[in-house]
């Protein structure tokens, strides 16, 4: 049996199901909804299966299956989910933390109670799960940030985040691939491109991968 919740079904328009899932967002559940729209992608009528953050969203014909149908469907095969994790890989990525590159390091020290050295310690010791891209191309919400280090966003968003800034947004990190408005706490920044174009694979970053941040440099 699960061993999460079943998932609330709302209607989007007429021709797709939101999928969604209490929080908070853990990889469990998020391996759930993998499995789940890997399942959906065989069931007659249904077109793209859209993984978010505990969500997940199913577009389907409403000429070939009809809404009571497909929802049932989700009920059925959720129980039976076997939520094995998505075959990702270990990412290492290079941060350089603080000064110009991370300027809010401080106001994410200040407001978890830790010097600005042992944010940057605990951040680049843990190990993150690529849970969805979105938002921007490129752009990984990513799981695992340490509880201690959850940091809620600025309440003035800057209208011009730098390409390749790490940040913390509430309970995730990630990395704008992009120069794009943004509210995350920015801590540091990689080197690495996290989109690009012109390349086979664009994305740096997959849905399953696990990342590890390398502190090239810390400035207080």
């Amino acid at each position: 049996m699960s061993g999460t919740p079943s998932p609330r079904l709302h209607l989007l328009g007429d021709a797709a199901l939101l999928c969604e899932l209490p929080a908070p967002a853990t990889l469990v559940q998020q391996q759930r909804i993998w499995a789940l729209a890997r399942q959906a992608q065989q069931w007659p009528g249904v077109g793209e299966t859209l993984p978010g953050m505990n969500n997940l969203t199913l577009t389907f014909d409403p000429t070939a299956i009809d809404l009571d149908t497909l929802a049932a469907n989700v009920f059925e095969a959720w129980p039976k989910l076997a939520p094995g994790a998505v075959e990702g890989r270990l990412v290492e990525i290079p941060v350089a933390y603080g000064g110009e590159d991370g300027p809010d390091l401080a106001n994410v020290a200040a407001h978890t109670g830790l010097t600005p050295a042992e944010v940057v310690r605990r951040h680049s010791g843990a190990e993150y799960v690529v849970y969805l891209l979105g938002f921007l191309p490129g752009f990984a919400f990513m799981g695992g940030l340490p509880p201690e280090l959850a940091t809620p966003r600025r309440a003035e968003p800057r209208t011009a985040v730098p390409a390749r800034s790490v940040g913390i947004g509430g309970e995730q990190t990630g990395i704008y691939p992009l120069v794009s408005p943004g509210g995350w706490q920015l801590i540091g920044r990689t080197s690495l491109e996290l989109f690009d174009p012109t390349a086979e694979s664009p994305t740096l970053l997959r849905p399953g991968d696990r990342v590890r941040f390398v502190a090239e440099s810390v400035q207080a």
